[in-house]
């Protein structure tokens, strides 16, 4: 039996199984074997968020995917791990020996993919030649920007129907703090207007990172700007499955690496009882 590399909560590399696009990790937020789609292998996002961990990432669209390649990746992949020794040849916990979910993200935006909905109808198929819908979960993190294109939207519905869920990234409501963070030009009203778009489609959870700058959490100002934007969203019906927080787990690989640094426990588990108190539900994983 042949030994690949060990597989670790703090290494989520998308080369680990030599594939193109399906990559394993193992994520402390499912609590065990998450597959990872990767339809950006050119470490291009249209995004650049200061505390991201894609190696090399620069500014672009992601390239033409092979779906058929996809698909044949996914097949392969999955029998390896539900009938073959995967979880023993990378050295995986017994108590992490299980597929939690199917995850869409990788290194850059997938949404940006021209042939989305097509990689959605070709993960379902697999999915489906295995039994997995129904019993694993199918994530699409996202950071929205192609949400009002219609593949995208019929894509999300196949998702919905899958059993999927998506986690739109939210980390700042202002539209300096997006600038800050997630290097865009974006105006807040334009990101509501997305997420009550995709919560319309399929079940949807806000994704936020909550990270120290300079020493420094988040101003009063931006926290009061956050949870005004989260009450905005319930007094407008917008139907939210809630709020993912979640804390620095591995170092950043953009310049601003140096200024930023992980929040204690105390400060996501304050931050989320506000959030509560707006109405919606949280996860936190510091």
């Amino acid at each position: 039996m042949s030994v690949s590399p060990r597989l670790s909560v703090s290494d989520h590399s998308r080369d680990s199984a030599g594939l193109r696009h399906v990559y394993p990790v193992l994520s402390r937020r499912a609590g065990g074997l998450s597959v990872g789609i990767n339809l950006n292998p050119n470490h291009a996002c249209n995004w650049r968020c200061i505390y991201c961990q894609v190696p090399d990432l620069r500014r672009g669209g992601a390239p033409a995917v092979d779906v058929a390649l996809l698909a044949q990746e996914l097949e392969g992949f999955l029998a390896d791990v539900l009938e073959g020794d995967f979880f023993e040849r990378y050295g995986v916990p017994e108590d992490q020996r299980h597929v939690r979910d199917i995850a869409i993200s990788g290194n850059g935006e997938p949404t940006s993919v021209a042939e989305f909905e097509q990689v959605i109808e070709a993960i379902g198929k697999v999915a489906g030649r295995f039994g997995l819908p129904g019993r694993i979960g199918f994530v699409l993190i996202t950071n929205g920007s192609g949400i009002e294109r219609l593949p995208v939207q019929q894509g999300l519905k196949h998702w919905a129907a899958l059993g999927g869920e998506v986690w739109f990234k939210l980390d700042s409501a202002t539209e300096a703090g997006i600038r800050r963070i997630n290097n865009v030009h974006l105006q807040p009203q334009t990101v509501r207007r997305r997420i009550a778009v995709c919560a319309k489609l399929c079940p949807t959870w806000l994704q936020t990172c909550l990270f120290a700058w300079d020493g420094a959490p988040p101003s009063a100002p931006e926290q009061e700007a956050y949870l005004a934007f989260l009450s905005g969203l319930v007094c407008g019906g917008v139907a939210l499955r809630g709020v993912l927080l979640y804390g620095l787990a591995r170092p950043s690989l953009q310049p601003e690496s140096s200024r930023l640094a992980r929040l204690p426990a105390e400060a996501l588990e304050a931050f989320g009882a506000a959030i509560r108190e707006r109405g919606l539900a949280v996860r936190i994983t510091p």
